[in-house]
């Protein structure tokens, strides 16, 4: 496989994972809420995993290859986004109480994780829609081993930047709700947009 197309994709992926969304606001309130950032990252990199094992068992390339199942989760993808942006702005994330902090344990953070992940249509927009097309049909490598390189270089950069968005929010938001609630709503507004932009973009074409 072609290390341009690692490198290409790698550049699009890390665009799009610092773009704020339903992992932002999961890693942030992990982090608002005094859990350990590290269970949470995990389990969203666990979902991640799992579905590139799916797309790379077949299903990325039946996507790639269909522009209207392509569409279709665009659409999704967007009203999704511009629902849950509304919710974060509305509902922004406070810092929690010692009590709240207290509850629950790493594994339910860690599987709450993986169903953000797994099911979030940001995620599997990237990965049906997105990482297919730097994959080669001609290459040496099977498509399938392909993917599961992309699917793997996702997933560290993934885990490396949310290891840090989730420290940096127990340093600098812990203790100030007001700064934690304006962050939280600037990610649900920039959610919101990024929605919006991709439900008109694909109706104007």
């Amino acid at each position: 496989m072609a290390a341009s197309s690692v490198l290409a994709f790698w550049a699009v992926a890390l665009l799009l994972i610092v773009v704020p969304g339903a992992d932002w606001a999961f890693t942030i309130g992990a982090g608002l809420r005094g859990r350990a950032v590290g269970p949470a990252v995990g389990g969203l990199v666990v979902g991640y995993a799992a579905i590139t094992v799916v797309v790379a068992a077949g299903v990325g390339a039946l996507v790639a290859g269909n522009p209207v199942i392509l569409t279709g989760l665009t659409l999704v993808g967007g009203l999704y986004l511009v629902w849950h942006g509304a919710m974060t702005f509305a509902r922004p994330s406070t810092p929690a109480s010692p009590r709240e902090a207290a509850a629950g344990t790493d594994r339910a953070v860690f599987l709450r994780g993986i169903g953000v992940s797994a099911l979030n249509p940001k995620g599997l927009l990237i990965f049906l829609a997105l990482l297919p097309q730097f994959t080669n049909l001609h290459g040496a490598w099977p498509v399938s081993a392909q993917i599961g390189v992309l699917g793997l270089t996702f997933m560290i950069t993934c885990g490396l930047f949310y290891l840090g968005v989730g420290r940096l929010t127990r340093v600098v938001l812990h203790g100030r709700p007001a700064a934690a609630r304006l962050i939280s709503r600037l990610s649900g507004a920039a959610m919101a947009a990024i929605g919006a932009w991709l439900i008109i973009d694909h109706l104007l074409r």
